[in-house]
């Protein structure tokens, strides 16, 4: 048997398939390793119901974990729901240096009606931005463009 760290460790092997700089354990997707009844029993939750890519997700755990010979789980829970919270440090720097916004912390929808978040561009470092597009490539990032450079970037929209 070998220690709920090393578990993690391998997990860390398990990229996004939509942002491959990202691990699941970096989107904080992976919520707990235990050892329960001779098995180790892998806790997930989805960045969203009906994530497309936890299937791939489970396949790239299931992978890893069979590869090394050991007898595991996937359990996936929605309860409580992911959040932009769970995203490790590590992973917002990595979003960043992909040319992904990392999610900026915005409080509650009650800021519709205060001032527009600022969201620095990955690019160049400016806070001189603008949304284009609630809606980008996948469901959890929004379009957005930089004044300065003017290049377009995504932003990982904040969750909670």
């Amino acid at each position: 048997m070998v220690s709920e760290k090393e578990i993690w460790q391998l997990l860390e092997q398990v990229s996004d398939p939509e942002i491959p700089v990202l691990t699941v354990v970096d989107l904080g997707v992976v919520r707990t390793v235990e050892w329960i009844d001779n098995e180790y029993v892998i806790t997930i939750t989805p960045t969203y119901s009906g994530c497309p890519a936890m299937q791939y997700i489970e396949k790239g755990i299931a992978e890893v974990l069979t590869d090394k010979g050991f007898d595991f789980k996937i359990v996936t829970t929605l309860s409580p729901a992911w959040t932009t919270d769970w995203l490790t440090k590590e992973g917002r720097e990595k979003l960043n240096k992909y040319g992904i916004a990392p999610p900026v912390d915005e409080g509650d929808k009650s800021v519709l009606f205060g001032p527009p978040i600022v969201v620095p561009c990955p690019l160049c470092g400016s806070e001189n931005t603008k949304m284009i597009s609630q809606f980008g490539s996948t469901a959890c990032k929004a379009h957005w463009q930089c004044k300065d450079c003017l290049e377009p970037f995504d932003y990982f929209k904040c969750l909670r």
